[in-house]
């Protein structure tokens, strides 16, 4: 696929996608003759996953180390250590997913309530409107 297939599939623009090759976190699997990117599934893949990432706020920096655990456990040649290691980093991020998970159910309990706030006042001013007339 080009890039602006994979941008429409997994909504991001196309300097955004640009971006995320720039610094390292996705590559194209392979160019064309013309030097156009073209992506694979499994590129696709891993741009939902840094989409995903970005809308927990994670930083390029642990998207890049998160992307680099998941390909190591990934390489069949990894050694065993290096794997155990890496699942333990793994269990880390996790823990930081849950956490992030859980500041934006807080924000969101918060903006609920706020809109809440508004919905009554729109209506306390609305009766006095009618109370008026």
């Amino acid at each position: 696929m080009q890039i602006g297939e994979v941008a429409e599939r997994v909504g991001l623009s196309l300097r955004t996608i640009r971006y995320y090759e720039e610094v390292g976190l996705v590559r194209p699997s392979a160019r064309t003759t013309g030097g156009f990117r073209l992506y694979t599934e499994p590129d696709v893949a891993r741009l939902r996953l840094v989409k995903r990432m970005k809308t927990l706020e994670f930083s390029l920096e642990e998207m890049g180390d998160l992307l680099g655990v998941l390909d190591r456990l990934d390489e069949p040649e990894t050694d065993p250590e290096l794997r155990t290691e890496s699942i333990e980093r793994l269990v880390t991020f996790r823990v930081l997913a849950q956490e992030r998970c859980a500041d934006l159910r807080s924000q969101l309990e918060t903006a609920e309530s706020f809109a809440a706030d508004l919905r009554g006042e729109i209506s306390r001013q609305r009766r006095r409107v009618k109370e008026v007339r």
